[in-house]
């Protein structure tokens, strides 16, 4: 059998700066053998040759295959194309240096830390309802959170309290406390979010660094250090006398709170125990006084009845000298009824009164 005649055929690469070349071949070499002919002239380097593959008419081709199988007739142009190493798609490169580094693009983004510094200075410096900057008069609940007193009043007013604050009914869950300003921070000052009170005595600032207590008697706002360097049973700073009682805890921890929130709890447990007792005392006076026994068993006065009371008859109350039956015909619950509701009558009230 005759074997294929060989034809020409060019090759090009743009990428090798080399111009166009014309090589006379078999149709059934393969493309391995046709790259190792293409560069044997330009004495590249070995591992050049796995390093291109070829394109027909945009697509590419694999060594193995001849330019019989491939569809290459004669005077056809084939391009020599370098293979992409890495980036492209082909497991050569992540884009990250590390496994770590690519995982983390992926990776939700945490929100932002808040400052604790700025948390805790905000505590102390602001209204816990509002958040504006605290301005006198303030007051403090059962619980040591600090209020701008106007706002408060204004949002229990009009039923806004939100349910944290749940504990405050009224104006004697308040406690009104005197804060003193700092010398040279007034209330018209540029920074209003800063620190404007200190204690008197030490001259700590107001800042939730150090302890303070508000004295329930004059309100007077004092560190712990001052307390305790100063031992006093009363305000050093208008000398009224007070009791570890009335020392009330600001801004305090979680222990504290819950120490406060319980003492809370007892103290209207008490009072409604008190208001129960009142009300019980009440009744019996009253019905002493209207010359009435309780009976204890059954809750009923002496003389009821358990069962309904006796109805009342309008002829038992007869004046003296009439006649009863001309004076029960007065009232209508002396009667016996005779009449019977029709369609039309349903609503009237005939003889039930």
């Amino acid at each position: 059998m005759e074997s294929p005649r060989a034809y020409q055929i060019f090759i090009s690469s743009s990428v090798l700066e080399t111009p166009s070349r014309a090589l006379t071949v078999s149709p059934n070499i393969d493309l391995r053998c046709l790259k190792r002919a293409f560069f044997f002239p330009l004495r590249l380097p070995s591992g050049t040759l796995d390093s291109f593959f070829f394109s027909f008419a945009g697509k590419p081709l694999q060594d193995s295959s001849t330019l019989l199988n491939s569809g290459i007739g004669p005077l056809s142009t084939l391009t020599l194309v370098p293979k992409l190493l890495g980036g492209g798609g082909d497991g050569g490169a992540t884009g990250a240096e590390s496994r770590d580094c690519y995982l983390n693009m992926y990776a939700e983004k945490k929100p932002d830390k808040v400052d604790p510094n700025e948390t805790r200075l905000s505590k102390w410096t602001t209204c816990a309802l509002t958040s504006e900057p605290l301005n006198p008069p303030c007051v403090l609940d059962k619980l040591g959170n600090i209020f701008n007193k106007q706002p408060l009043v204004e949002a229990l007013i009009a039923k806004k309290l939100p349910k944290e604050f749940g504990h405050i009914k009224g104006l004697k869950d308040m406690i009104s406390i005197q804060l003193s300003v700092i010398p040279g921070k007034d209330s018209d000052d540029n920074v209003n979010y800063g620190t404007r009170f200190h204690c008197p005595i030490t001259g700590l600032e107001f800042n939730g660094k150090y302890k303070f207590f508000s004295l329930k008697g004059c309100g007077h706002v004092l560190s712990v250090k001052a307390l305790k360097e100063v031992k006093s049973s009363a305000c050093l700073v208008c000398h009224r006398e007070f009791s570890d009682s009335d020392k009330m805890v600001i801004n305090g921890d979680a222990d504290e709170v819950a120490e406060l929130r319980t003492k809370l709890e007892d103290e209207r447990g008490k009072l409604r125990d008190k208001k129960e007792k009142k009300s019980k005392s009440g009744l019996d006076e009253k019905m002493a006084l209207s010359g009435e026994k309780r009976n204890e068993k059954n809750g009923l006065t002496d003389g009821a009845k358990e069962g309904s009371a006796k109805r009342f008859k309008a002829v038992d109350m007869a004046p003296a000298n009439a006649t009863k039956a001309v004076y029960a015909s007065i009232f209508t619950s002396s009667k016996k009824s005779n009449f019977k509701e029709t369609y039309s009558c349903r609503s009237l009230p005939l003889g039930r009164n």
